[in-house]
C-alpha cells in the first residue's frame, strides 16, 4: 500500500456504519445539563466504556428551553408510537396518529438531527426506529448545598 496521498478524500459513507452494523445501549438518557457537568459526565462514561461497561447513548441540552422546543406533546407520542410499535413507513405512522404525512416527516427527521430517530430504508419507504428500549428525559434543578444549609423557601 502505498503512503501516496490520493485525489479523492473519503466520503460520509466511508466512516458511517450500516445501521445493522452499530451495536447501541439499551437506554438513551436525554438530559438537559449545564455544559461543566455534562462534560464531567462524558468523561464518566467514556472511562466506564474503557472498562468495558455499559454505558448509555446521552443527548443533551444546556438550556432547558431547547429541550422543550424539541420534545413537544406530539414529538413525544410520536417517539412513543415509533418504540411500542414501529411503523413500516412515515406515511403508514402519519396515518397511524392521524396527522399530517408532511408533519410526520418533519417530526421525524428532527428527531433523527439528535439521533433520537434513526431510519432503516425499504426500497422508497423510510422506516423510522428508536434502536433502544428505553428513553430517560432528566432535567436537573435545584438549590447549591455547599453549606448543608436549609431552604430559604417555606411551606
Amino acid at each position: 500500500m502505498s503512503n501516496e496521498p490520493t485525489d479523492t478524500e473519503p466520503t460520509h459513507d466511508d466512516f458511517t456504519p450500516d445501521p445493522d452494523e452499530v451495536e447501541y445501549p439499551s437506554t438513551l438518557r436525554i438530559t438537559s445539563l449545564p455544559a461543566e457537568q455534562a462534560q464531567a459526565a462524558a468523561i464518566k462514561r467514556a472511562e466506564q466504556w474503557e472498562d468495558g461497561e455499559s454505558v448509555p447513548h446521552v443527548v443533551n441540552f444546556e438550556d432547558r428551553a431547547r429541550l422543550r422546543q424539541l420534545l413537544t406533546d406530539r414529538r413525544m407520542e410520536l417517539l412513543e408510537t415509533v418504540m411500542e410499535q414501529p411503523p413500516k413507513s412515515i406515511r403508514g405512522l402519519a396515518n397511524r396518529l392521524d396527522r399530517d404525512v408532511h408533519d410526520v416527516h418533519d417530526d421525524l427527521h428532527l428527531l433523527a438531527e439528535y439521533n433520537i430517530i434513526h431510519f432503516e430504508t425499504d426500497g422508497r419507504a423510510k422506516k423510522p426506529y428508536v434502536p433502544y428500549d428505553t428513553v430517560r428525559i432528566e432535567v436537573e434543578f435545584g438549590l447549591s448545598r455547599g453549606d448543608e444549609s436549609e431552604s430559604t423557601a417555606s411551606v
